[in-house]
């Protein structure tokens, strides 16, 4: 069996990938807070654009975490179509739990079937993401800490979106965002706790490429977008402050007429 280290790099890729996870957590709160107090097409771009937060925060929390699991006695590449298809599983899944939530009428039924829905995607894009590492040797689950990760998963997903529901201020938000981001963090490092890998030493190159080659540039680029989007959200007009400033333009319109 080889030895399996989860921080290669100390503290540094668990507390970024932590990191993460509440930016992306935050940013999909607000955006279906954003959403809630609209109609129409604004609505649905609300909702897409949690949607892409929440599932980027989730895949980069992932993968900036795996940029510091090494295993030893073994090189390691990943898959970069199953990377991929990993990315557009959360954004996909995320989606649906989010405009279910969105545009549910009873929301008890809608919060559950989210929360299901999204958990089971965040779980299918972490074992997804798995399967995309290549290795000198096998890789081996148990089933306990898979189907505890899963739980896990479902838990964290709708209590986010129970946060969406019925939290509205920015503080409350963030706070509902640290906790969401720790439930996360901690599904990710449950589903690793899993793993096990029979190694065996081989001198064949393996298929595909290195985080640093791949994974890397990719986080860093969604971590970007992720900032970039908050910054954005940050700045637009909340649904109260279009109302209190068309309020406040009405009597000056009045007196000038």
């Amino acid at each position: 069996m080889g030895h399996l280290d989860h921080a290669t790099f100390g503290w540094l890729t668990p507390a970024l990938s932590y990191l993460m996870a509440c930016i992306g957590a935050a940013l999909g709160l607000r955006c279906t807070v954003r959403a809630l107090g609209t109609t129409g097409r604004s609505r649905r771009n609300w909702l897409l654009t949690a949607a892409s937060a929440i599932g980027t925060g989730i895949w980069t929390m992932h993968f900036v975490a795996m940029l510091g699991f090494s295993v030893t006695g073994t090189e390691m590449r990943y898959n970069v179509p199953l990377t991929i298809l990993s990315l557009v599983v959360a954004m996909v899944v995320v989606g649906a739990g989010v405009f279910a939530v969105g545009y549910g009428r009873e929301r008890g039924r809608a919060l559950f079937l989210g929360g299901l829905t999204t958990g089971l995607g965040v779980a299918s894009m972490h074992y997804l993401g798995m399967a995309a590492l290549r290795l000198h040797g096998a890789v081996h689950y148990d089933p306990m800490l898979v189907g505890l990760s899963v739980v896990i998963a479902v838990v964290a997903a709708t209590a986010a979106l129970w946060a969406a529901l019925n939290i509205k201020s920015p503080v409350a938000v963030a706070v509902a965002s640290l906790v969401m981001g720790g439930a996360v963090s901690s599904m990710h490092y449950t589903g690793m706790m899993a793993v096990s890998v029979s190694v065996s030493p081989s001198g064949k190159a393996l298929p595909g490429v290195t985080a640093m080659q791949f994974i890397f540039p990719l986080a860093v680029g969604l971590g970007s977008y992720l900032f970039l989007t908050s910054a954005f959200v940050a700045l637009s007009p909340t649904a109260g402050e279009r109302e209190a400033s068309a309020s406040a333009q009405q009597p000056v319109q009045s007196v000038a007429r």
